[in-house]
């Protein structure tokens, strides 16, 4: 920095600074040129010009960094033109570092560095200077600022602040496409020189990718990258200084890329046939066998809906796909009889939920594969032939008239024999018992429908040669009415006659009832007990049905008599 004369506060002063710019000189001494007010001659003297004196003019000075040679660094030197020589000026040093950093020769004015100085932890040194006269200690000039600047040297290695990277891109991305900008830092001065100048490289992870040396992005250098066949990889990157000369100085960080999965692979069931056994027994609704087909991409791009394509498999089982595994499940919707139908085919067919248009040209997401189901015979229970028996028989019928029959077979193929018997729980037990081979029900005594007109009881069957499989049916035994009960007459005992009653005149209804069904028992025939006089005072009419009258026969005032115990027949 220059000052110009005009602004300085003492006219009769001159300093002489020296700019020392060469790396590795750690000790100059200019040599002496003549000042302002000098002209050199030919023969090597020199011509004093009296004009007037002018103040310090004030450049800047340059001390390089990380010094490690012996002697102190020589930095520059101050100069008055009041200094004749003689010494009779001092020279003072004031400000950053005076007098421990930067040191200065009270005659001379020559400046020196004690000290090797980073330039990364302090850039420059503002200081003051005086010049006095060493006899009467008087300013020769007055105290001005300069400023010693540290001058950098390629002392730091470049660095990546924030490594090592972790990054992904797209398999089967375009050549060129972008993945992770990386950016180093260097601490040296980036406006002196290629110190701070970067150039990236890379060091790992050709072919593969490749790194801009001016941006530091990393691309993709080779198409079509499956992560199928490779889905990691390392890349290392080197950032150098001096614009990447040699003697620069250099540092590395790692990216560990990661191909992220797109949907690029169809389902592919591992084989075009299988074969599944299910015994007919198997519960409807639930799973009876699985089946995968295999998808070597990741996440929702290996979805599967698995879907059974023909009628003859579809009408018979279903299929789920299992979201963990991405199995197929296939689980029974109708009963399996092993006697009527043994095997099925099942056209199965997997394919992906989510499609990528990019990747039609490979064909179908989807694939297809048989499955041969064989029904497995099982030991089952008898069946009778009807789901339930309504039998009936007479009351008073004698003990073992036969009721009915119930009969059930062995449903198997081997059609073993079959043998019958009752609940002994159930309380029909006392009046029916079945014979063991032929089924055929027989009362154990006599029934009386007045009393238990309706019997249901409980058949079961077994195998001869498997007790432990059984089956059941429920028979209803209706007990039919025979003429068994006489009829009741329901009017009361005594009937009372006035002795004003007329003749012709109703003077009691009688009514009678009958236990037995309406067929056997109903329609009632009345007439006065035979055994007994005739009495002419009453006469007994017919009603036709259940009812007759008994009428008064006498004059008027002629009668009054009770009469007891009026019978029916």
């Amino acid at each position: 920095m220059r000052i110009s004369t005009t602004s300085c506060l003492c006219p009769f002063l001159v300093c002489l600074c020296f700019i020392q710019r060469c790396y590795g000189a750690s000790h100059h001494v200019p040599a002496k040129v003549p000042s302002k007010n000098q002209t050199k001659l030919a023969n090597g003297e020199t011509e004093v010009h009296h004009r007037p004196k002018r103040g310090w003019i004030w450049n800047q000075f340059f001390v390089l960094e990380e010094h490690m040679g012996p002697d102190a660094q020589y930095v520059g030197k101050l100069h008055s033109n009041s200094d004749k020589g003689d010494g009779s000026v001092r020279y003072i040093l004031s400000g950053e570092g005076a007098g421990t950093i930067f040191i200065i020769d009270e005659v001379t004015g020559d400046i020196h560095a004690t000290k090797s100085l980073d330039r990364e932890r302090k850039t420059h040194y503002v200081l003051h200077a005086q010049a006095l006269d060493r006899n009467t200690e008087e300013a020769l000039e007055p105290k001005s600022e300069f400023i010693i600047k540290v001058q950098d040297i390629n002392d730091n290695a470049p660095k990546f602040p924030d490594g090592p990277f972790v990054a992904t891109v797209p398999e089967m991305s375009e050549l060129g496409t972008s993945v992770l900008q990386v950016t180093a830092t260097d601490a040296d001065d980036p406006t002196y020189g290629n110190s701070a100048r970067i150039v990236y490289s890379i060091l790992q992870g050709q072919p593969y990718f490749s790194v801009d040396p001016k941006t530091g992005i990393i691309r993709t250098a080779l198409a079509n990258m499956d992560r199928e066949a490779r889905e990691h990889y390392t890349v290392v990157i080197q950032a150098k200084d001096m614009a990447g000369q040699v003697g620069g100085l250099s540092g590395s960080t790692t990216i560990n890329i990661t191909l992220t999965d797109v949907n690029d692979n169809p389902p592919k069931f591992p084989q075009k046939n299988y074969q599944l056994y299910v015994p007919e027994s198997a519960q409807v609704g639930k799973p009876v066998g699985k089946i995968k087909a295999n998808d070597e991409d990741l996440g929702i791009n290996a979805d599967i809906k698995y879907s059974i394509i023909n009628s003859e498999g579809a009408n018979m089982f279903s299929i789920s796909t299992d979201r963990d595994t991405r199995e197929g499940v296939i689980s029974l919707k109708k009963p399996l009889n092993y006697e009527r139908k043994k095997t099925y085919t099942l056209h199965i067919e997997g394919m992906n939920t989510h499609m990528d248009p990019r990747f039609s040209y490979i064909g179908s997401f989807k694939d297809t594969a048989t499955l041969k189901i064989s029904v497995g015979d099982v030991d089952e229970a008898p069946v009778f032939s009807m789901d339930y028996y309504i039998m009936d028989v007479y009351e008073n019928a004698p003990s073992g008239t036969e009721v009915g029959a119930v009969t059930a077979r062995d449903p198997d193929s081997r059609n073993s024999p079959v043998r019958y018997f009752m609940d002994s729980k159930e309380e029909g037990e006392r009046y029916f018992r079945i014979e063991e081979s032929s089924g055929v029900v027989r009362t154990t005594q006599p029934l009386d429908r007045e009393d238990i007109p309706w019997h249901n009881i409980t058949v079961m069957a077994s195998e001869v040669d498997n007790p432990s499989l059984l089956s059941h049916v429920p028979v209803t035994v209706q007990v039919l009415d025979v003429n068994d009960n006489p009829p009741e007459i329901a009017a009361d005992g005594e009937v009372i006659v006035c002795e004003s009653s007329r003749p012709g005149q109703v003077i009691q209804t009688v009514t009678a009832v009958d236990k037995d069904d309406f067929a056997n028992g109903q329609r009632f025939y009345f007439a006065l007990p035979s055994q007994l006089p005739v009495n002419p005072n009453f006469t007994l009419k017919d009603n036709e049905g259940r009812q007759r009258s008994l009428s008064a026969s006498t004059p008027e005032g002629k009668m009054n008599q009770r009469r007891k115990g009026s019978t029916a027949s």
